[in-house]
């Protein structure tokens, strides 16, 4: 019998040993690929993913700087290490149930999940945005993005769903490789494992970098 603190471990081999050859991933690519598969069961996500080139850099830097995480809905809030998030001083913030965010976006006609990007976006630049199940919030952060000129450091927009959810990412995927950097995947799939999955495997990264420059320093 495999021990409960082998499992992983073990779930990584077969995952390994599985993953189609043709795949070529960085490093860090395959870390997030292999967490995802992980979290999903799920071997289609080594195809959907899509990195942009600056996505790695670019979350390592926004944690060093104690960049705060948005989420866009609990689920996704909840599911983010806050252990590992607390080292770097950052916290998760979910704007959803806030009860201006309800009465704003019923006055508008709108959905929550927009406004809670707009709650994000006055909160200013530099912020990790995650998004695991709402079209219309990766929708409305590009919007701020290309209309408002704001700069979140990272945007992982994985929604779930049949409305939207795959045009979104297209749309995510389609930014010029100069403007913000995204962590995304392909098509309908997606969802808050995903979203959670990302952001906790750029967490441990992060984490193994600060470690071994310490390491570094102190040799």
């Amino acid at each position: 019998m495999i021990q409960p603190e082998k499992i992983e471990e073990e779930s990584f081999r077969i995952i390994d040993a599985e993953l189609p050859s043709h795949f070529r991933f960085t490093p860090e690519e395959h870390a997030v690929t292999r967490r995802v598969i992980h979290a999903t069961g799920d071997f289609e996500f080594a195809r959907l993913l899509r990195f942009h080139p600056r996505a790695f850099t670019a979350a390592f830097e926004a944690f060093t700087r104690i960049a705060n995480v948005v989420a866009d809905v609990q689920m996704v809030q909840a599911g983010i290490s806050k252990v590992n998030l607390t080292k770097f001083g950052g916290k998760v913030l979910c704007f959803m149930d806030d009860p201006d965010v309800w009465a704003s976006a019923k006055a508008a006609g709108h959905t929550r999940a927009i406004e809670t990007m707009r709650r994000a976006r006055a909160l200013g630049d530099g912020l990790i945005i995650v998004i695991g199940n709402a079209p219309t919030a990766l929708l409305e952060t590009l919007r701020l993005i290309d209309e408002d000129g704001w700069r979140p450091a990272l945007v992982i927009g994985v929604p779930v769903g049949f409305v939207s959810a795959a045009e979104s990412k297209d749309a995510l995927h389609a930014t010029d490789e100069t403007g913000v950097p995204y962590i995304t995947c392909l098509g309908r799939k997606g969802g808050t494992p995903v979203a959670v999955s990302i952001t906790n495997a750029l967490l441990s990264l992060a984490l193994g970098r600060r470690e071994t420059a310490q390491a570094a320093q102190g040799s």
